[in-house]
C-alpha cells in the first residue's frame, strides 16, 4: 500500500476510533430502553437539527447525488434536491413542534407506538404493520450504507469488498448498540460538520485543478442537456432528452417523503424544548439547501476533472458514486497536508454513511424489541432484559443489511430512493392526518398504511417498467393513494372515541 494511502487510512481509524468512544461514554448514559431508543427527550436545538439532517442526507450526498449529477446532469439531481429543500422546510414547520408535543402526550417512545396510541389501538394491528413497514424498508436502506463503504474501501485500499462491508457494518453497530440514541444523536452532529468541511474542501480543489469555474460550465455546457433543469443527458448516447413537467412533479415528489421518515420524526420526538424548534428549522433548512448545491456542483467539476485526465472517467451509476473518492485520492498525491485532508473526506463518506445507518438501526430495533415482541406478541422483559434485546436486535439487523449489501454493482442513489418512497408513501400520509384531521381514525390510518406501502411495490415493479407517463417516481402516487385510502375509509367508518378527539383539540391548542 503507497504512503499517501497509509496516511488517508490512519486519518480514517483515528476517526471511527472517536465515534466508538462516543458510544462507549454515551452507554452509561441509557438507564432504559426510554433512554436508549429517544435519549430522555434530550436533545438541544443544534444536535436536533443537525442530527436529522444528517441521518437524512446518508452516503446519498457525497456518492449518490454527485454520481448523479456527474453522468446525467443538473436536471434529476436539481429537482430531487429542491424538492428535498421544501420537504425539509415544510416538515420542521408543520411536523416537528407538534409531532413533539403530541408524542409526549400520548407516552410514544417510537413511530409505530405514536400511531397505536393516537388512536387508541387496541388489537395493536397499526403498531405492528408500521414496525413490519420500518423492518421491510430500512434494511435494504442500511445495507446501501454498508455498500457505500465497501465500495470506499475497496477501491482505495486494496480490500475485498464484502470483507469492507462487514469491518463498516462492525463499526457502525458497536457504537449504536453501546450508545444508543445519544450517541447516534451526537456522533451525527459530529458528522455533519465533518461532512460539510469534505464537501466545500472537493469544491475548491477540484475548480483550482480544473482552472475555475469556467471551464467547469464550458465543459457541461459542451453535453446536450447536461447544464439544464429541463433536460436530461444520455451519458451512452450522447443526447439529450426532454425533462418534462410530469418528470418534474415525479421528482419533486421527493420532498413527500420527509414526512414519513422514521429516523427524522424520532429527532423531533427526541428534542428537549419544543419552543426551539424554530432555531432547529433555520439551522436545518440552511444547511440543507448548501449542501445539495455543493454536491450538485461536486459532480460537474468531476466532469470536467475526467475531461482533462486528472481522474479517470466514470462509466455508469455504480462508477460515478466513486466520484469523490476518486478526488480524494488524487489529491492524497500532493504532500502531507493533502494527505490529511484526503481522509478526511473519505472520512466524510463515513460520516455520510454512519450517521444514517446507526439511525436506520435504531429505528429497525426499537420496532422489532418494543414494537413487535414486546406490544404486539406481549412478551415481557425486565429493563435489563429489554436493553440486551435492543442491542441483540441492532446486531441481527445489521447481519441481514451486510448479506443484502453482497453487490458490489448496486446504486447507492437507486435503493435509497427506493426506501425512501417506502417510508413517504406508508407513513407520510399516515403522520399528516394523524396530526391535522381529527376526524381520521384507527380504520383510515391503517388502510393508508397499507395501500402506500402496497402501492409503492406495485408502481415500481408492475406499473413504471411500461414507460411512458407511468414511469413516474412511486412515491407519488403512493402518496396520493394513501390519502385518498385515509379520507374514504375514516369518513366509511365509526368516527373516534370523544377521549381520543378531546386529545387531539388539547394538541392542536397548545402554543
Amino acid at each position: 500500500m503507497s504512503s499517501n494511502k497509509v496516511g488517508m487510512l490512519v486519518v480514517i481509524i483515528v476517526y471511527l476510533a472517536f465515534m466508538v468512544l462516543v458510544g462507549i461514554f454515551y452507554s452509561r448514559r441509557n438507564k432504559n430502553v426510554s433512554d436508549f431508543y429517544l435519549g430522555g427527550r434530550k436533545l438541544g436545538p443544534l444536535v436536533t437539527a443537525m442530527s436529522a439532517e444528517a441521518s437524512d442526507m446518508s452516503s446519498w450526498l457525497l456518492m449518490g447525488l454527485p454520481g448523479l449529477a456527474y453522468l446525467s446532469g443538473c436536471s434529476e439531481a436539481g429537482w430531487t434536491a429542491i424538492g428535498l429543500a421544501i420537504g425539509t422546510y415544510f416538515n420542521w414547520l408543520f411536523t416537528a413542534k407538534r409531532l413533539r408535543r403530541y408524542s409526549e402526550k400520548n407516552h410514544s417512545i417510537t413511530i409505530p407506538e405514536f400511531f397505536s396510541n393516537r388512536y387508541r389501538d387496541k388489537s395493536h394491528s397499526l403498531l405492528a404493520i408500521a414496525a413490519i413497514i420500518i423492518v421491510v424498508f430500512f434494511v435494504p436502506y442500511t445495507a446501501s450504507g454498508f455498500s457505500a463503504c465497501g465500495k470506499l474501501f475497496s477501491s482505495l485500499f486494496g480490500l475485498p469488498y464484502f470483507s469492507a462491508v462487514i469491518l463498516s457494518a462492525v463499526i457502525i453497530v458497536a457504537y449504536t448498540a453501546l450508545g444508543g440514541f445519544l450517541a447516534a444523536s451526537t456522533t451525527d452532529l459530529i458528522q455533519s460538520i465533518v461532512m460539510t468541511l469534505a464537501i466545500v474542501i472537493v469544491v475548491f480543489f477540484g475548480l483550482h485543478m480544473i482552472g475555475g469555474a469556467d471551464v467547469a460550465i464550458t465543459n457541461a455546457k459542451s453535453l446536450d442537456g447536461y447544464l439544464t433543469l429541463l433536460a436530461s443527458h444520455d451519458p451512452e448516447t450522447g443526447a439529450g432528452s426532454p425533462y418534462g413537467g410530469l418528470t418534474i412533479a415525479s421528482t419533486l415528489a421527493w420532498g413527500l417523503g420527509y414526512f414519513g421518515m422514521p429516523h427524522i420524526l424520532l429527532r423531533f420526538m427526541g428534542t428537549k424544548d419544543d419552543n426551539k424548534l424554530k432555531l432547529s428549522r433555520r439551522i436545518a433548512s440552511i444547511w440543507v439547501v448548501i449542501a445539495m448545491f455543493i454536491a450538485i456542483a461536486i459532480g460537474v467539476i468531476g466532469l470536467s476533472m475526467s475531461k482533462t485526465g486528472i481522474i479517470p472517467n466514470l462509466v455508469g451509476s455504480s462508477e460515478s458514486e466513486r466520484l469523490i473518492i476518486e478526488i480524494a485520492f488524487f489529491m492524497s498525491q500532493h504532500g502531507v497536508l493533502l494527505i490529511i485532508v484526503g481522509g478526511l473526506i473519505l472520512s466524510g463518506i463515513l460520516a455520510c454513511t454512519m450517521s444514517t445507518s446507526d439511525s436506520q438501526l435504531l429505528a429497525a430495533s426499537s420496532s422489532v424489541s418494543e414494537n413487535i415482541l414486546s406490544d404486539w406478541l406481549g412478551i415481557k422483559m425486565s429493563p435489563k432484559a429489554s436493553m440486551a434485546m435492543a442491542r441483540i436486535t441492532v446486531i441481527i439487523i445489521a447481519i441481514i443489511g451486510v448479506l443484502l449489501a453482497k453487490n458490489p454493482d448496486s446504486s447507492v442513489f437507486r435503493i435509497v430512493s427506493f426506501a425512501w418512497a417506502g417510508f413517504g408513501g406508508s407513513f407520510g400520509p399516515v403522520m399528516i392526518f394523524s396530526l391535522f384531521w381529527k376526524r381520521a381514525n384507527r380504520n383510515g390510518a391503517l388502510a393508508g398504511m397499507i395501500v402506500g406501502a402496497a402501492m409503492v411495490f406495485i408502481w415500481k415493479f408492475l406499473i413504471a417498467p411500461h414507460g411512458g407517463i407511468l414511469g413516474i417516481y412511486e412515491l407519488l402516487p403512493a402518496f396520493i393513494c394513501a390519502s385518498i385510502a385515509i379520507i374514504v375509509v375514516s369518513l366509511a367508518t365509526k368516527a373516534p372515541d370523544k377521549e381520543i378527539v378531546e386529545e387531539f383539540e388539547a394538541v392542536a391548542a397548545m402554543k
